[in-house]
């Protein structure tokens, strides 16, 4: 802090206020960016001095504030922080929805101490739903807590630097003697205006939007053309038509194009559907003849299952009946040629007995 130290008189350093004015208004430029972007303010000031005058200046500003203590883990630990944000509201509801009248009397004065405390810890940040987007801080020794915190996450500190602090620690400093209330009072004033400035900057360049999309939709209306939405239909519906299209190439054509090969390569994406009704189909014809392989297999099983009940098989009964048929003929040659042989013997007979 040597270099924002204007002089030593009886021991008490005097701050050069040429430089600390010249860091304020950069401290408030800055701020005024972080309040139109539409982010959250957070003050932080516990000390006896400065609890008041944070409070009236974050509550003219609508911006969150921590008077009375700073939690470990308010910002890092965000989440259980919310919990007990929405216990305080709970306790609230109780009181309105007439839940008091049905409980006991010590149970209310149980329920109005936790209300109490988590009021003065978390009563200034009721209304923060998400991290902050900058941090004011009164005295940074003090609140080393809170810094550290802003610091792992990466949120802007603005903060009051005194002889006894590190300049370096926070993003933004404004040296001045953060024990006087009178300076606490106008450093903080000059911030909460700022913050109003930079909200009201936001809302007028909000309803500038919103009176140039109305002029401009009028003008629409008048000219009879239509925003960049029913651009997006016509991009689809040219799709559409090169699909539609696609069948009328099946012809032959004597030199194919490059546009010929996209439009080809449009139909092959859009056949795999009709390849897949087409392989349906030839599934269940192949399960139907599947079935029928199957039932005439099953018959014959079955017929062969009687025919080795009966004892024989086909192959059996076919060699016998070709036996048979083999004697059938033997015994007709045999007996044609004993018929043959009976004459001849009996004239051989004949002419014996006449020899004799």
């Amino acid at each position: 802090m040597r270099e924002f130290i204007f002089m030593q008189r009886n021991g008490i350093h005097i701050i050069d206020l040429n430089k600390t004015h010249a860091l304020l208004q950069e401290s408030l430029d800055e701020i005024t960016k972080v309040a139109r972007s539409g982010k959250k303010v957070l003050f932080v000031g516990t000390k006896k001095q400065a609890q008041e005058i944070i409070r009236k200046e974050a509550q003219r500003c609508d911006m969150p504030y921590v008077t009375h203590r700073w939690l470990g883990g308010m910002l890092t630990n965000f989440v259980t922080i919310r919990k007990s944000i929405s216990r305080m509201e709970e306790i609230h509801a109780m009181q309105s929805d007439g839940t008091y009248d049905n409980i006991t009397k010590k149970e209310r004065l149980m329920l109005d101490r936790e209300k109490e405390k988590l009021e003065d810890v978390m009563g200034g940040i009721s209304k923060m739903g998400r991290l902050p987007g900058a941090l004011f801080v009164v005295d940074i020794v003090k609140e080393n807590i809170a810094v550290n915190e802003a610091l792992k996450l990466n949120i802007p500190i603005f903060a009051l630097v005194d002889t006894n602090c590190d300049p370096d620690v926070p993003d933004y400093i404004i040296p001045c003697n953060d024990d006087a209330a009178k300076a606490i009072q106008l450093i903080a004033s000059n911030v909460a205006d700022a913050i109003i400035e930079g909200m009201a900057e936001r809302e007028a360049y909000q309803e500038e939007q919103l009176a140039a999309e109305s002029i401009s939709r009028e003008d629409a209306a008048e000219e009879g053309e239509e925003p960049a939405e029913p651009e997006v239909k016509t991009t689809r519906r040219k799709r559409t038509r090169k699909a539609k299209t696609a069948p009328a190439k099946e012809k032959p054509a004597a030199a194919s194009t490059g546009k010929d090969k996209e439009a080809d390569q449009e139909v092959k994406a859009e056949e795999p559907a009709e390849k897949k009704a087409d392989d349906k189909k030839a599934g269940d014809k192949a399960e139907e003849k599947a079935e029928d392989e199957t039932a005439e297999k099953a018959v014959d099983k079955a017929e062969e299952k009687t025919v080795e009940k009966s004892g024989d098989k086909p192959e059996e009964k076919v060699a016998d009946k070709a036996e048979e048929k083999a004697a059938d003929k033997a015994e007709v040659k045999a007996g044609d040629a004993s018929a043959e042989e009976e004459p001849k013997k009996e004239a051989a007979d004949s002419d014996a007995k006449k020899e004799k």
